[in-house]
């Protein structure tokens, strides 16, 4: 049944990543400004956007770890945060390439970007420590620790745009506020974005079967220490 449920997102998010190209490359007009380059936001921002779900749901599953003990919780939060900073590439490799045809330059520590960086790097740690600690306790619970503190930085990345009015470009989604992109060019972002989510799935669900392996593996180890 799960295989099955799997096989469908996957065939859903094709769909949609078809569909939404097809959009995006073939019916939408280049942006007055900033020429055909601008259609980077379309993957550039449900990047970000499947990232930091994937983040919350790290955090809340790391919470549930620290409350329960129960290790089920440290597979889900592991899982979902190793996807996460995928997408959390994608976004800031998207990005780099948006500032190098717009600004001439791959990178500049505008206060937006380097939140978004730290973020990445402390996510990046995250994953770091993981493979540090053998002891399956020990990790899960200094890791349950960093994921709560790393999402106060995604809380940051997400009200920077509110709170700093630099180089980068301000809101233009109209549930952030904005209202930069001409009628019918926002509907691509949310479908491109569910279908990433989809793939997000699949991808958590392939980690947790690894995890799921890697908790027996560790639990055996422990039975052999034993004798």
């Amino acid at each position: 049944m799960r295989n099955r449920v799997l096989y469908a997102f996957a065939v859903v998010s094709a769909a949609l990543l078809a569909m939404n190209l097809y959009t995006i490359f073939m019916k939408l007009p280049d942006e007055l400004n900033q020429g055909m380059i601008y259609r980077i936001i379309y993957f550039h921002l449900p990047a970000a956007l499947t990232c930091f779900t994937a983040f919350f749901c790290g955090l809340v599953a790391s919470a549930g770890y620290l409350t329960t003990k129960d290790m089920r919780y440290d597979a889900v939060a592991a899982s979902v945060t190793e996807v996460g900073l995928a997408f959390a590439t994608v976004n800031l490799v998207t990005g780099s390439i948006w500032g190098r045809i717009i600004w001439g330059i791959w990178w500049t520590w505008d206060a937006r970007l380097t939140s978004m960086f730290v973020c990445w790097l402390l996510y990046v740690a995250y994953l770091m420590l993981r493979r540090a600690i053998e002891e399956p306790v020990q990790r899960a619970r200094l890791s349950a620790v960093l994921s709560i503190f790393a999402f106060t930085d995604v809380i940051i990345v997400w009200k920077s745009i509110e709170w700093w009015r630099t180089q980068h470009p301000g809101p233009v989604l109209t549930i952030r506020g904005g209202g930069g992109m001409a009628p019918g060019m926002q509907a691509p972002i949310y479908w491109n974005w569910l279908a990433m989510m989809l793939l997000g799935a699949i991808l958590v669900a392939v980690r947790m079967r690894q995890e799921n392996m890697r908790r027996e593996i560790d639990s055996l180890r422990r039975e052999a220490y034993a004798f």
